[in-house]
């Protein structure tokens, strides 16, 4: 059973009584705004500049966005323009921003200063792709870029086509207060956070939404134990998380763990234990970027590819995109995450 939660400070959601995200929504902190900025400083060197969005650290854009598609023309030194949120500040570093804005909706992600027609990867379907794609580049017709998100597949084509006029129409309401002016960091376009996670979480089944002032006491519990170093495993062994500017590394140990069997079934059913507790607290962490996860020393390559695919099949749930690349020469798990 999946539940979202929607408290005065926070988004939650809950699956099978677990809590496996917690994303704060302090309106100053969301990915996704649309916000005024002016280029302070273009570096050539490192093609990016530094944008002024209204905030302490400057918002770093580069030149080059990663689509091929994207019809922007070339930033000027003071130029005051449009950009969005792609990640958030994190400790030094300010602000990810891009110039190729998206607006996002439960069937599919808007571009405009794009031109490219997408389906989502979670489609796997050829059939299925095929036809969006050809729904798709009917409702652009040229006129913009769109991504078809997962819950498209089982949409009506007249419900898409709606939605897009709809998120064009919220572009028009953009460009308008754009035209106005205003200062570093007005914001143009808030993204619904509520909203943008129900979409994401649409194609996977959601039983129901709660508005609470607070979260259950048991959830409540989970997330408290989420902010500390240390999680216990239900075999008595543990995972430790240490988060750094690099990367985040988990090391699992033993610890009080017990097993009947011999010494290989106790790591082996501990690494186990470890593979789902690590993948939630990533999921509830929102841990982006390299994951390096240390696992307890395993002789047989049969226990190594079990573990690979439980900690597979333990992402499965993820809503972001994230990649297992194997084990290194020296035996850690290394994984890839998106940060968004």
């Amino acid at each position: 059973m999946r539940i979202i939660w929607e408290t005065g400070e926070a988004l939650a959601v809950e699956e099978d009584g677990k809590l496996v995200e917690y994303i704060r929504t302090e309106e100053d902190g969301q990915s996704g705004s649309i916000l005024m900025g002016r280029v302070e400083r273009m570096m050539s060197g490192m093609e990016c500049a530094f944008v002024d969005i209204g905030r302490k650290k400057s918002g770093f854009l580069p030149f080059r966005e990663m689509s091929t598609t994207f019809t922007g023309q070339h930033l000027r030194s003071g130029e005051i323009v449009p950009v969005q949120i792609r990640r958030e500040e994190t400790g030094e570093k300010g602000a990810y921003l891009t110039r190729d804005l998206s607006i996002a909706g439960k069937y599919l992600l808007l571009m405009p200063m794009n031109r490219y027609i997408g389906v989502s990867r979670r489609i796997g379907d050829g059939e299925i792709r095929s036809r969006l794609l050809r729904t798709g580049k009917e409702i652009a017709q040229d006129r913009f870029g769109l991504v078809l998100r997962a819950a498209a597949s089982q949409a009506d084509p007249r419900d898409i086509r709606e939605e897009a006029e709809n998120l064009l129409a919220v572009w028009a309401q953009v460009q308008e207060r754009a035209a106005m002016g205003g200062c570093p960091g007005s914001v143009l376009y808030t993204a619904d956070a509520r909203e943008a996670l129900e979409a994401d979480y649409a194609p996977r089944g959601i039983d129901r939404t709660e508005r609470a002032e607070a979260l259950p006491p048991e959830l409540e519990r989970q997330r408290r134990e989420a902010e500390g170093r240390r999680i216990r495993l239900p075999g008595g062994g543990n995972i430790v998380v240490d988060r750094c500017e690099a990367m985040t590394v988990i090391d699992v140990n033993t610890a009080g763990a017990r097993n009947a069997g011999d010494k290989e079934t106790t790591v082996l059913q501990t690494n186990l234990e470890a593979c789902r507790e690590a993948a939630a607290q990533i999921r509830l962490r929102d841990i982006g970027g390299i994951i390096l996860i240390d696992f307890i020393d395993m002789d047989l390559e049969k226990d190594r590819s079990l573990i690979l695919d439980t900690m597979q099949e333990a992402l499965l749930q993820d809503r972001r995109k994230t990649v297992i690349h194997g084990w290194t020469h020296l035996g850690i798990m290394e994984i890839t995450r998106k940060r968004v």
